[in-house]
């Protein structure tokens, strides 16, 4: 396993409960951290945890191409390289096709869609100039097979998928990897606004799910590991 000691690592989505922990370990493990949330309080209060300076904090909006931009400004007056860059946000629209408004189809695709791609154009290049470098992603379970009433989030997920695959063989000639990390039910404050039977108890925590991405950002510069499935036994009710 590769060390993540003076690694310089981008983890967008730090205030989410998978995201702060994993803030958290990475802190722990010599990680030279850049941080970005959409909460301005609650990324304070994760980059106070973690050690982690405010100049190399970042309040954004993934799915707006000029905070982005600004995003990759701050973060290279910041940092000199990117070794790592993880993608732990994104938003979660759980509804039959009946109830399911055009207005919130096309916002599960910018969020978890297109804010990876404004991603990938801001940060690849840097990784292309250095041959290698490493590019996380979390499709989720229903980015590989759907359930009822995931039309959009299935679709916006399925779409990442594709698109990192499509990538990964652009860049077959590099040192470049790419992982997808397909994680099932997890409690979080995704399921907070969700109108589903679940048994969260039974879930994967924040902190077995964290511990999963932390693990992915230290694979052996020998291999890659191009997918990763970690779900709970089963969380839905009876």
């Amino acid at each position: 396993m590769e060390t993540l000691k003076d690694k310089n690592i981008l983890l967008v989505g730090a205030t989410g409960g998978i995201g702060s922990n994993t803030a958290r370990l990475l802190s722990g493990s010599g990680a030279n951290l850049f941080l970005t949330g959409r909460n301005s309080e609650k990324l304070s209060v994760v980059a106070a945890s973690c050690n982690v300076p405010a100049e190399r904090t970042f309040v954004l909006d993934i799915s707006q191409p000029a905070s982005v931009n600004e995003l990759k400004e701050k973060y290279f007056s910041q940092l000199p390289t990117i070794d790592v860059l993880v993608n732990a946000a994104g938003i979660g629209i759980i509804q039959s096709m009946d109830a399911l408004s055009g207005t919130d189809f096309l916002r599960s695709l910018n969020y978890n869609l297109y804010a990876p791609f404004l991603l990938l154009k801001s940060f690849l290049p840097a990784m292309k100039d250095a041959k290698k470098g490493l590019i996380i992603n979390i499709p989720g379970v229903l980015g590989k097979v759907p359930m009822a009433g995931a039309a959009a989030y299935s679709a916006s997920k399925y779409g990442l998928v594709g698109m990192m695959q499509s990538v990964r063989e652009e860049l077959k000639r590099t040192d470049i990897r790419i992982t997808n990390l397909f994680l099932g039910g997890t409690d979080s404050p995704f399921w907070d606004n969700i109108d589903l039977k679940v048994q969260r108890e039974k879930m994967i925590n924040t902190e077995e799910a964290a511990k999963a991405i932390w693990f992915l950002c230290q694979q052996p510069a020998s291999g890659v590991v191009s997918e990763m499935v970690l779900q709970p036994f089963n969380h839905q009710a009876i």
